[in-house]
């Protein structure tokens, strides 16, 4: 007797191309997926389901799906995914990260060539019947300066394009090197001169704690009052108020917004302006990039569902992962994403150590996990198991995976190592205890300490001495910060000390900078690891 196929849900419509490579071995099955009745009828007996925007794959749905092994978004964003709960379920979700990088690239340079010369004004007096051609003056893009904040993938993109208008391009990214800018013929300034140089500025930086709002009041009083702004990368980076002020007081030229803070927007006050072009969030919306999308993720199902390696997917790796092996998968993406708050700066090498236990087993999908956490809070796109390595690549940084057997205090111990541009290296080591497989920070650089990962952190160095626990604990309680839990850390008596604090909250705005002169701290950071 015949296996019945596995069977393949789509919820929306996608491309022919997209049924084609997902090839016969699969019956294929549609619903409408913004019904939310039909979806959770149709998706019970789903292997696997394929969405673009409109389908909400929540926790309703992922429990309505008794066979659900894959969630496959064709695009980028999972805003209509809850990935936790996928993950709880035990159902990888994928997507397709690269497809619109190329779409987004030439939307912004769309932007840039329509602020320059004022095209969409121009069309809309023309169309409402009017000659005004002295109206409608523009500027060459021709050895104009060009701004690019955030230099991965589609930064670089713009910056080939737009080189080629012979533009010059400055480009502000803590995280890359000099030998990376160089590559690309781009000069590395700091955002303040970045500001103060450019004539268009694009952000291309991704959406966290530390980056919303990254362009505000301050940030476009040091512009040029000729200078243009452009975010075609994530609502919210840019703040609207701030901007809308900008443009009214005269202090920068105009904007080219294809993203906002939230959508949809259709009447922000900004919009009205003469030297504004809006889009709606169309920096993927091209027949290409959505093509690409559905063959991606059609080629990510076939794999989940022959229990091979995904290199796509944004919860779990896919593939034959031993069961040891497993719970240090999420243990090495944090450690990466608290080892970036630490270094701070453009990295040339990383080592990553497995030892213990699971050492004797291939463990090279936590060399990706570590990767994968250690670019996510600094590049625009979306990091995956497969192009982690390549962004690496990228940006030049020689990585190593080594094992060892040997572990005196832990099981296990994930460690990584890290050597940024001036020669400093930070470590950071963690560990999975107990039965409920509680992650734990064990050790930053010298220092051993051990404390929960929870998704609050906060790291200072500071001499040794009297008092300083009882004014870290006092300014912490004077702002409203929850402290729950602390570990401190020192090599001798009077040598200095590093303290870990897990927060209930983000800290406020400035308190960072209290504690470091309160504290006499060389070095303090904080870690947010909340998705």
């Amino acid at each position: 007797m015949t296996a019945p196929k596995p069977v393949v849900l789509l919820a929306e419509e996608l491309s022919p191309a997209t049924v084609e490579a997902l090839g016969p071995d699969f019956e294929i099955r549609t619903t409408d997926g913004a019904d939310r009745t039909a979806l959770l009828r149709d998706i019970a007996d789903a292997d696997a389901v394929l969405v673009r925007s409109a389908t909400q794959i929540d926790a309703e749905a992922l429990a309505a799906a008794r066979s659900l092994k894959v969630v496959a978004r064709a695009g980028v964003g999972l805003d209509n995914v809850d990935v936790p709960a996928a993950t709880a379920a035990g159902v990888m979700v994928v997507n397709a990260p690269t497809s619109n990088i190329i779409s987004a690239a030439e939307l912004t340079c769309g932007h840039i060539l329509s602020l320059a010369r004022r095209i969409p004004a121009a069309h809309a007096s023309l169309t409402s019947g009017q000659w005004k051609r002295s109206s409608f003056t523009g500027v060459e893009l021709n050895e104009k300066t060009l701004g690019v904040i955030g230099l991965g993938r589609i930064g670089a993109l713009v910056t080939e394009r737009m080189k080629a208008f012979g533009m010059k391009v400055v480009a502000f990214d803590p995280h890359v090197t000099a030998a990376r800018a160089g590559q690309l013929g781009v000069t590395l300034t700091s955002l303040d001169e970045l500001l103060e140089q450019s004539d268009f500025i694009t952000i291309h930086m991704p959406k966290t704690p530390e980056t919303v709002g990254m362009l505000g009041e301050a940030q476009f009083k040091r512009m040029k009052p000729t200078a243009y702004v452009i975010n075609v990368a994530r609502g919210g980076l840019i703040d609207e108020a701030a901007l809308h002020a900008a443009l009214e007081a005269g202090e920068i030229a105009g904007a080219g917004i294809d993203v906002f803070a939230k959508e949809p927007s259709t009447d922000l006050p900004f919009f009205g302006h003469p030297n504004t072009v809006v889009t709606p969030h169309l920096g993927a919306s091209t027949d290409e990039a959505q093509e690409k999308a559905g063959i991606a993720v059609a080629r990510s199902v076939r794999l989940a569902l022959a229990g091979e390696l995904v290199p796509d997917a944004v919860n779990v790796a896919g593939g034959v992962i031993h069961e040891d092996v497993r719970p240090g998968i999420d243990l090495a993406e944090r450690l990466g994403r608290v080892f970036t708050a630490l270094a701070h700066g453009s990295v040339t090498q990383i080592d990553v150590e497995v030892a213990g236990e699971v050492a004797d087993k291939d463990v090279t999908v936590l060399e990706l996990s570590a990767l994968k956490g250690i670019f996510r809070d600094i590049v625009s796109e979306h990091v995956s198991y497969v192009n982690a390595p390549v962004i690496a690549e990228g940006r030049g940084i020689d990585v190593r995976l080594s094992t060892t057997t040997k572990s005196e205090d832990y099981r296990n111990v994930t460690s990584i190592t890290g050597t940024v541009q001036d020669g400093t290296r930070y470590t950071v080591r963690g560990t999975v205890s107990g039965p409920k497989l509680q992650q734990k920070l064990v050790g930053i650089n010298e220092y051993d300490l051990e404390i929960a990962l929870t998704d609050h952190l906060v790291v200072l160095r500071y001499a040794d001495r009297p008092g300083i626990i009882g004014t870290i604990g006092r300014l912490l309680g004077e702002n409203g910060v929850n402290i729950g839990g602390m570990q401190v850390g020192r090599r001798a008596e009077g040598d200095s000390a590093l303290a870990v604090l897990a927060v209930d909250t983000v800290l406020p705005e400035g308190l960072g900078a209290a504690l470091a002169e309160a504290t006499g701290a060389d070095l303090i950071r904080e870690v947010n690891l909340q998705d």
